[in-house]
């Protein structure tokens, strides 16, 4: 009788644990869905820009391209890029060498962020605020906005 009660109790247990842990998490077959524009992304990612050498923008745009196609279109992957502090000079409307890659990559669905705060602080410094090419969001703190999307699932890649 002890065996048979302890039996039922790890049962009861069991079940209890397991619609707790259901309540928490989606099941195998449900779809997270981290933007709506893009239901069908299997991945999103979120790429942080902070250093000033043209190489890392370099290394940001060809990742962006590379998985757009590795995914097999826009649709398929949900891809954000974010400049702060020395990263900011990548989506400057003047002198800039990227100009049309990000054009045409915010074409196919990739999302270009610029902090704000960085901004005030060069518009504070030189007396000039920056003009950012068009397309880019503006947020008032990068390093926020990138904490916030990699809390809400998006992965974080900093090339």
């Amino acid at each position: 009788m002890k065996l048979r009660i302890n039996f039922i109790a790890s049962l009861l247990f069991l079940s209890f644990a397991s619609a707790c842990t259901a309540s928490e998490s989606p099941d195998d077959g449900d779809l997270i869905v981290l933007n709506e524009d893009k239901p069908f992304a299997e991945v999103h990612l979120v790429m942080q820009v902070s250093d000033a050498d043209p190489v890392h923008y370099q290394a940001a745009l060809d990742i962006a391209n590379n998985l757009t196609k590795h995914y097999g279109g826009p649709d398929f992957v949900d891809i954000q890029i974010i400049s702060f502090g020395a990263g900011v000079p990548m989506v400057f409307a003047e002198n800039n060498n990227n100009a049309t890659r990000i054009s045409s990559l915010i074409e196919h669905g990739v999302r270009f962020y610029v902090c704000g705060n960085t901004l005030d602080t060069i518009e504070r410094k030189t007396g000039i605020r920056p003009r950012t090419l068009p397309g880019i969001i503006r947020v008032q703190t990068g390093v926020a906005f990138l904490i916030d999307e990699i809390n809400r699932g998006y992965l974080h890649l900093h090339p």
